[in-house]
């Protein structure tokens, strides 16, 4: 086995972009499709506005299907910038315990 000795901090920040982007696109369809049933549920009355605090369908309800692209667009910078600095402490760590294979053999 080799003594790898840094990690790419790019490809740190790729991967938890692209995990940040699908994470943020699932946490988006869950806030856009349930505030829709909420919305309208609450206009069809099965449900009390004043319980829930929305008016039924509105505008407020179409804004929220932008969650679909705006959660992605948001958790996909934070996870970028999030595994760039996780990528350049992992090595400066690194330099210091003589790489991770040194770091498991030491007894």
């Amino acid at each position: 086995m080799s003594n790898r000795k840094t990690i790419s901090p790019i490809s740190s920040a790729k991967f938890l972009a692209v995990l940040g982007v699908l994470i943020g696109f699932l946490c988006g369809l869950f806030y856009s499709v349930g505030g829709f049933l909420i919305d309208a549920l609450v206009s069809m009355e099965f449900l009390s506005s004043g319980t829930y605090g929305t008016p039924g369908l509105s505008y407020g309800t179409l804004l929220a299907f932008g969650a679909l692209i705006g959660m992605p667009l948001l958790l996909g910078a934070a996870g970028f910038l999030l595994g760039l600095v996780a990528g350049l402490l992992f090595n400066g760590c690194l330099k210091g315990i003589n790489g991770l294979q040194g770091f498991f053999n030491k007894k």
